[in-house]
């Protein structure tokens, strides 16, 4: 895995953000980073995520950004463009996979069978998103499911459904790098500019994650 994975695993939690406004980047920012929380996934779910990556990366450096549901080549380049370090997917792509590789940007493709898994393996992936980790089956199934691959030493990001109460029992998982956390930044919130709750969320989210890994 790249040095921006090893962060992300050091601190074990990682916020997917799917934000509305470019005007509420900085204040988002400063929520997560004033929660000790200094990594971010702007999603491409909505029409600002490459410009709040772009005022991120001038306004906010100190933020570790990564760019998530990444389906196109043409994403890989306008999550580069706009200063992303890392980036992530639900599903996995050969072609995102390639444009990454090519484009030296650290990326997770997406994985929930065991087919997902030898595919992306094939391609060099030692760093891949469980998606959706509690729909499909939560801890007991990524267990599972990567047995047969453990001795390739691959980790893993589980999103959708991770929530501060059952944190523990994705991190106390060996083959778990961090978790994804929808509930730290909800849209409700930046909307509302409930800056406050955000922080407290990250805080949170930060506390157990080192409680969990001492």
């Amino acid at each position: 895995m790249s040095d921006v994975f090893d962060v992300i695993s050091t601190i074990g939690v990682v916020p997917v953000i799917a934000i509305d406004s470019v005007e509420h980047a900085v204040p988002l920012a400063d929520a997560l980073l004033a929660g000790g929380l200094g990594v971010a996934e702007i999603t491409f779910r909505t029409e600002a995520a490459a410009d709040v990556m772009a005022r991120l990366r001038d306004q906010r450096p100190e933020l570790l950004l990564g760019a998530g549901t990444v389906l196109s080549p043409d994403q890989v380049k306008r999550a580069m463009d706009a200063g992303a370090a890392f980036a992530l997917a639900p599903g996995f792509d050969p072609a995102v996979v390639a444009a990454a590789e090519a484009a030296g940007l650290p990326f997770a493709p997406g994985i929930m069978t065991p087919s997902d898994i030898s595919l992306a393996t094939a391609r060099g992936c030692r760093l891949m998103k469980f998606f959706p980790a509690t729909p499909a089956g939560g801890p007991s199934m990524l267990k599972n499911i990567n047995a047969p691959f453990a001795h390739l030493r691959a980790k893993y990001i589980p999103t959708g459904g991770v929530t501060l109460d059952t944190m523990s029992e994705w991190l106390s998982l060996p083959e778990i790098a961090a978790v994804g956390g929808t509930w730290i930044a909800k849209p409700e919130d930046m909307r509302a500019g409930d800056w406050q709750a955000i922080e407290a969320k990250a805080r949170a989210a930060v506390a157990r994650a080192k409680e969990l890994r001492g």
